[in-house]
């Protein structure tokens, strides 16, 4: 039987003290009865001696010490999963707000889940395409992977979000594909923009949406990325599914820890975020991957916007370490109206080399993504050297490169938010560009690959 206690001994913040208890443990779920008969739900995250430290999910106010009652329930936070969630919307703990039927659990499950042990875990080898074609073609996607979006204040991270929710399959007959959709601290209109798109365009018939708003306790967000990982590891490793999760903003998840880590007086770390802020970001991270001998795979895109455009700040500088590499979205690229306005240049996928070539996309994928990428830093390199000396200072070569860098943003980056390039057009675009440079340039692209893909196009 549970024990009801009414010794509350201090509020602060979203924390509440319960003194004189026995028997609780850390993460156990709390039930708060308030002196209205209101109830609200609560989570252990400290104890000492006879005293635990509660987080209120709904707040605090209007909680009397002397009249609230508590109750440990013995379990912590769970959430109850289905094949029936796909196509639903919930908010950021799990209960369905898309006016549907209630959600018929088959099991429930720890939303903290557990890490995969390094030994079972299979490398990450397969092509996901996202029809974005500076991913597929540069900065591939792989299953099993953790390719964070990099952005700043303003700039169009929720419709590129959006687009590969969208646009993301894996190649291949009989595979079965959801997309798990985290948003953590966005206002109503962009909730309702990401909803919106998914029933419009229709992809919400293979995804689950979980909606943590603006306006939300920042203790529900900290539980937003977990929930919706647990969703994805029931679909990935129970039911066999390739799933992709998406999660937005992370900068207002790492806030709400810092939220948290203040009202707790924790001694604060970096910008003032908690010395434990890689170690928590890693618990969420490390939730993507393969299993061997499971058919299921979770890849992960989380997206933050880096304050200031800093991208040697806490969030992104610790996101970089946990993750293989990083889509960088441009502000430059943005201003010139290019949309999805990602910079290949800082842009990084380092499992890349291991989803593509013959059998995955295309024999000669490798040989023209060293060549694209190339060719246009030095497309770059003699744009900046003809503001300097004028154009007349370029040789025939650099007029090329510096050609092939305004047709690459133009064409290849510039694809706007409905295009949905197969990986085959892609390559084939990056091969019509590519004729803008001299044969002889073409140093990175072997010669039998020249021959195949370049005739007609020079």
């Amino acid at each position: 039987m549970l024990k009801e206690y009414k010794s509350v001994a201090e509020v602060v913040g979203p924390l509440m003290i319960v003194e004189g208890v026995e028997g609780v443990t850390y993460e156990e779920l709390v039930d708060i009865e308030l002196q209205t008969g209101e109830r609200r739900r609560g989570q252990v995250i400290e104890i000492e001696e006879d005293k635990a430290m509660v987080q209120i999910f709904e707040g605090s106010s209007g909680i009397n010490l002397k009249d609230t009652s508590v109750r440990f329930l013995g379990r912590p936070l769970e959430l109850g999963v289905s094949p029936d969630m796909i196509g639903r919307v919930f908010d950021g703990l799990g209960n369905p707000i898309d006016d549907g039927p209630r959600i018929i659990a088959k099991e429930k499950v720890d939303i903290n889940g557990s890490p995969i042990n390094p030994a079972s875990r299979d490398y990450p080898s397969e092509f996901i395409q996202t029809g974005i074609s500076t991913i597929d073609g540069l900065n591939t996607l792989v299953r099993g992977q953790k390719l964070p979006i990099f952005s700043g204040a303003g700039l169009p991270h929720n419709n590129v979000a959006a687009q590969i929710a969208r646009q993301a399959k894996v190649i291949g007959s009989g595979e079965k594909f959801a997309v798990v959709f985290a948003a953590m601290g966005i206002t109503f209109e962009e909730a309702q923009f990401f909803i919106d798109d998914f029933n419009k365009t229709g992809a919400i018939d293979r995804a689950v949406l979980f909606m943590n708003l603006a306006d939300n306790p920042a203790i529900e967000r900290l539980a937003t990325p977990k929930v919706a990982l647990t969703c994805a590891e029931y679909l990935a490793f129970e039911l066999g599914m390739q799933v992709l999760v998406i999660m937005t903003d992370m900068t207002n998840y790492a806030e709400a820890l810092r939220e948290i880590s203040a009202a707790r007086k924790e001694v604060p770390g970096r910008r003032g975020y908690p010395g434990y802020l890689y170690t928590d970001l890693a618990g969420i991270y490390e939730r993507a991957g393969r299993i061997k001998g499971r058919e299921g795979s979770i890849t992960q895109i989380p997206i933050l916007t880096m304050p200031e455009d800093d991208i040697t700040h806490p969030i992104p500088d610790l996101t970089g370490y946990i993750t293989e590499g990083q889509i960088i979205l441009s502000r430059d690229l943005y201003k010139q109206g290019i949309e999805p306005p990602i910079n290949v240049i800082p842009s990084l996928s380092r499992l890349k080399d291991k989803g593509i070539g013959e059998g995955k996309t295309r024999e000669d994928h490798a040989d023209t993504m060293n060549q694209i990428y190339a060719g246009y830093t030095s497309g770059k390199n003699a744009k900046e050297l003809s503001v300097i000396l004028g154009e007349s200072a370029l040789s025939p070569a650099d007029k090329a490169f510096a050609k092939f860098a305004d047709e690459f943003e133009g064409k290849y980056v510039n694809q706007g938010y409905y295009t949905n390039r197969t990986i085959e057009e892609t390559l084939d675009l990056g091969w019509d560009l590519l004729s803008i440079i001299p044969r002889t340039e073409l140093k990175r692209i072997r010669d039998e690959y020249l021959d195949k893909y370049l005739v007609n196009r020079e």
